[in-house]
């Protein structure tokens, strides 16, 4: 699995610093917005080529575990 910093990052320079894809300027939250409404993994890839196939399920990875970790210290 990709490491968090592979996969997303923050800097105030890049849309004020919300949480980006490395290397591009697409905002993780497209991610899930796409998913949100119904839209498939392919789709999301198709408008957004600068990111990658690893790089989006890494972040589906990061969040999976970060709502599991929660689960596990509630």
């Amino acid at each position: 699995m990709m490491q968090q910093e592979q996969v997303i990052h923050l800097d105030p320079a890049i849309l004020q610093g919300t949480p980006v894809f490395v290397g591009t300027r697409v905002p993780v939250q497209t991610l899930f917005d796409y998913l949100e409404a119904g839209d498939s993994l392919e789709t999301f890839l198709d408008q957004f080529p600068t990111v990658t196939r690893e790089q989006s399920v890494a972040a589906l990875e990061l969040a999976r575990d970060r709502v599991l970790a929660l689960a596990r210290t509630a």
